[in-house]
C-alpha cells in the first residue's frame, strides 16, 4: 500500500513541478515576448513595413551580411526568442539558414550582452568562474566568444543554406 501511495504522490509532484515552470513562463518570458512583439510591430508600423522590408531585403541580399549582421542585430536588440522574428524579412529559401545562424548566436553573445539570452547566462557564468579562478580577464573571454560566434554563425548559415537548397530540389 505504501508503494502505491508513494507512486501516486510522485506522479502528482511531477505535474506540480511542471505547473511551477509554467507559472514562471506566464509571469516571466511570455509577457516579455508579448511586449517585445508589440514594441517591434509598433516601430515597424511607424517606420513603415515597406521601408523596413526594403532595408532588411538589402541587408539579406549578400550571404555574409545575411548570416552575420542581421542575426547579430536581431539577437542583440530583440533577444531570445524574439530575435527569430527577423526571419520574416528573409527570403523563404534562406529562412532555415537564417534561423540556424540566429539560434547559434544566442550563446556567444551572452558575455557581452547578457540580456540577449538569460537562459544561457548560467553556462557562460560557469565558464567565467573557471577563467576567473585562473586569474584571466573575463573581457577577453567575452570578446573571443563573440568573435568565434560570428564565424560559427556564418559557417552554419552557409552550410544550412546549401543543405536546404539541395534538399528542396
Amino acid at each position: 500500500m505504501e508503494v502505491i501511495a508513494m507512486l501516486a504522490n510522485s506522479f502528482i509532484e511531477l505535474f506540480k513541478a511542471g505547473a511551477t515552470i509554467f507559472i514562471g513562463w506566464v509571469t516571466g518570458i511570455i509577457p516579455l515576448v508579448v511586449v517585445l512583439m508589440t514594441a517591434v510591430s509598433s516601430v515597424i508600423k511607424l517606420i513603415g513595413e515597406e521601408r523596413v522590408y526594403n532595408v532588411a531585403k538589402k541587408a539579406t541580399k549578400y550571404t555574409i551580411t545575411r548570416y552575420t549582421i542581421v542575426p547579430i542585430l536581431a539577437v542583440i536588440f530583440l533577444a531570445n526568442p524574439m530575435c527569430y522574428t527577423f526571419g520574416r524579412f528573409v527570403e523563404e529559401k534562406y529562412k532555415p539558414a537564417f534561423y540556424d545562424a540566429a539560434v547559434s548566436f544566442v550563446h556567444p553573445v551572452t558575455g557581452l550582452f547578457p540580456h540577449a539570452n538569460g537562459g544561457e547566462l548560467f553556462v557562460y557564468m560557469g565558464i567565467a568562474t573557471g577563467i576567473s579562478q585562473l586569474g584571466l580577464p573575463l573581457g577577453d573571454l567575452a570578446v573571443r566568444y563573440f568573435l568565434v560566434g560570428i564565424v560559427v554563425i556564418l559557417l552554419r548559415g552557409i552550410v544550412t543554406e546549401k543543405i536546404y537548397g539541395r534538399m528542396s530540389r
